[in-house]
């Protein structure tokens, strides 16, 4: 019995061995008291690299580091075992070609009944590719830390599912000022205004991410000292592997600056939209205004000389003067074109403010009525400014007009003026110099923001039908920019309206020249008149115009055809020509004149202000539309 027990065992000791031996997972084998190695399996051949011929005897610490071996570790771990009953560690060991890998270790004591430390049983697993996985992974989130905390523009940080804040990075320290530890554990809604937070809005934001799985949106958030900011805010959920939510990412951008900027820029188009618009109008206009010049120097000019012939028929005369009124209003309202296109002849000259109000203030009383009080108000140390006098009464006249037609029920109107007021030039986008602000401020209806862009547009009025051209702005506009001001209009509805004028104060040392009358144009000797213009009808009523007046007319719808008068014609006194003509306009012919007959005496006739170069600059100017009175007098003075 005894025997068959021992076969038994020996059997049961052979298939143990074949087991530990077939395993190739593990490296399994023991070592005696001493730390040799007495036997060796499968797995520890493969991993570790020995035959059992090579490593039996030797002493297990040869598979340690070098730097583990200086240190003890191995006998610890044989000590700790042998203490506690176990020894259990991960480490880097040493394959027999030198490469190292990393491995969990397991060593257990072996002992006899009586308690006689037989040796150890050590078990070595190699996880160097679930160490390399967690270096690795190690690697990428101390990395992925490291970003998140050098990152400075974008507070980055996450929240419990309830809301409260984990961590807190040095761009979320930047932008809202807080510390970590001002903030860790505390709710976001911290950071939302009182009306947000009264509305729900930091609640509703998680509600949308868990939902929709993002929430993205702009808003006004406050900082730690109060300030507000505008934020871009961006909010993901994060999930567990078993859908369980466990919390927030939220990504917040302070883009203040950028949103001012962007809406500079849009303003900046919208300023360059509408100057875009005013040039190709105001090119429009003054094209138009040219055209009805002509129109009215025609009609104007036929109307004079029948007046004259008419004779004593009253109802003739009332008709004809009937019909130059209405010419002349035609005139006006050219004249207002003219001013809007910046078209219009200016005689710029030193002007004071208070002496052109006070001249005009009978006018302006007399056109307001009872019901509306005026009022003017000018600073004592006042400059003259560089205007042109008359236009500059038919503006102020034009903004009295307008601020009493928004006080249908009566109301206040105060001119005022003062020298360098307070003034963003950039702004006003006016040249360096110093500059009066003459204002016309009214107690009237006022105007919505839509009116008001639309003010100084031309033919826009809010007036009835009949009752207004809509370029009494526009010419106001005109005006000041030709003269290097601007005009600014400031409304609120219901709360009144100031229009300003921006006018450039006149050269140091400059007096406004007293008003003298003018004296009546000396008597003219009959002479040979040179007329050229291409507009034939323009061409035949000036013509008929100075030919009533005694003189002796040729004409010439062209330069070129003008120059060829010359060769048959030389007796010409003097010439009146158009300036806008086609092929050779008027300044080009004057100059090929003055080639001819560098004496001869020219009018350069025009229907608004063009730019002129060189001696043209220096020649005299006849405005159309002109009346007879007007040639006889430019006449008069150029054949001086």
């Amino acid at each position: 019995m005894s025997e068959d027990r021992t076969k038994a065992n020996a059997i049961d000791d052979s298939r143990f061995r074949l087991l530990i031996d077939a395993v190739i997972d593990y490296a399994i084998y023991m070592i005696d008291p001493e730390g040799i190695i007495t036997s060796w399996n499968a797995g520890a051949r493969r991993f570790k690299g020995y035959e059992e011929a090579e490593i039996l005897g030797q002493h297990f610490s040869r598979f340690y580091t070098e730097e583990d071996r200086r240190a003890g570790l191995p006998q610890r771990a044989l000590d700790t075992a042998i203490r506690e009953g176990r020894f259990e560690g991960e480490g880097w060991r040493v394959r027999k070609d030198g490469t190292h890998f990393w491995c969990h270790v397991v060593i257990d004591p072996i002992l006899d009944p009586s308690g006689k430390l037989l040796g150890f049983a050590k078990i070595t697993r190699d996880l160097t590719d679930r160490k390399m996985a967690e270096e690795v992974l190690k690697q990428s989130e101390q990395q992925f830390r490291l970003l998140v905390q050098s990152v400075t523009d974008y507070a980055i940080y996450m929240l419990t599912p309830d809301g409260r804040v984990t961590n807190w990075n040095l761009g979320a320290q930047r932008i809202k000022g807080y510390l970590p530890e001002e903030v860790i554990g505390q709710h976001f809604s911290m950071f939302y205004t009182p009306e947000d937070r009264e509305a729900g809005e930091p609640q509703r934001t998680l509600d949308i991410a868990i939902r929709e799985g993002r929430f993205e949106n702009k808003g006004w958030r406050v900082r730690k000292d109060g300030t507000r900011f505008l934020a871009h805010v961006v909010v993901d959920p994060i999930w567990g592997d078993t859908g369980t939510l466990l919390g927030f990412a939220k990504i917040t951008r302070d883009v203040t600056e950028v949103t001012q900027a962007q809406q500079a820029l849009e303003q900046t188009r919208e300023a360059l939209f509408q100057a875009q618009k005013m040039q190709v109008i105001g090119q429009l206009s003054g094209g138009i205004a040219h055209d009805f010049n002509n129109l009215l120097t025609v009609i104007l000019g036929n109307l004079e000389i029948v007046r004259k012939r008419v004779g004593d028929d009253s109802r003739i005369t009332r008709l004809v003067d009937n019909a130059t009124q209405g010419a002349l209003r035609g005139v006006t309202l050219t004249q207002r074109m003219l001013a809007f296109a910046r078209r219009q002849e200016l005689k710029s000259e030193p002007v004071e403010i208070p002496k052109l109000v006070q001249g005009i203030t009978g006018l302006l009383r007399s056109s307001l009525g009872p019901s509306v009080v005026l009022e003017t108000r000018f600073s004592p140390e006042l400059e003259p400014v560089q205007a042109d006098v008359n236009q500059l009464e038919l503006a102020v006249l034009n903004l009295v007009t307008n601020a009493r037609d928004a006080m249908p029920h009566g109301g206040k109107i105060v001119i005022s003026a003062q020298t360098d007021a307070v003034l963003d030039k950039a702004q006003l986008s006016l040249a360096p110099g110093r500059y009066v602000c003459l204002s016309v401020t009214d107690t009237g209806e006022g105007m919505d923001d839509a009116t008001l862009a639309s003010a100084t547009d031309p033919f826009f009025t809010t007036k009835g039908v009949g009752k207004g051209t809509g370029l009494g702005l526009s010419m106001v506009h005109g005006f000041i920019e030709q003269l290097g001001g601007r005009f600014v209009l400031k409304s609120l509805k219901d709360k009144g309206t100031t229009a300003e004028l921006w006018i450039p104060v006149a050269a140091a040392g400059s007096v406004a020249k007293p008003v003298v009358e003018e004296q009546a144009a000396p008597p003219v000797p009959r002479l040979c008149v040179l007329v050229v213009d291409d507009d034939s009808l323009v061409l035949t009523s000036t013509c008929l115009l100075l030919e009533d007046l005694g003189h002796r007319v040729i004409s010439a719808v062209s330069g070129a055809q003008a120059l060829a008068m010359f060769d048959s014609e030389q007796a010409i006194d003097l010439v009146i020509t158009d300036m806008a003509m086609p092929q050779m306009n008027g300044a080009q012919l004057a100059q090929a004149i003055r080639t001819l007959k560098p004496s001869l005496p020219i009018i350069l006739a025009t229907g608004y202000a063009e730019r002129l170069e060189g001696f043209a600059t220096r020649l005299p100017r006849l405005s159309k539309p002109f009346t007879q009175l007007n040639l006889v007098e430019i006449i008069a003075t150029t054949m001086k």
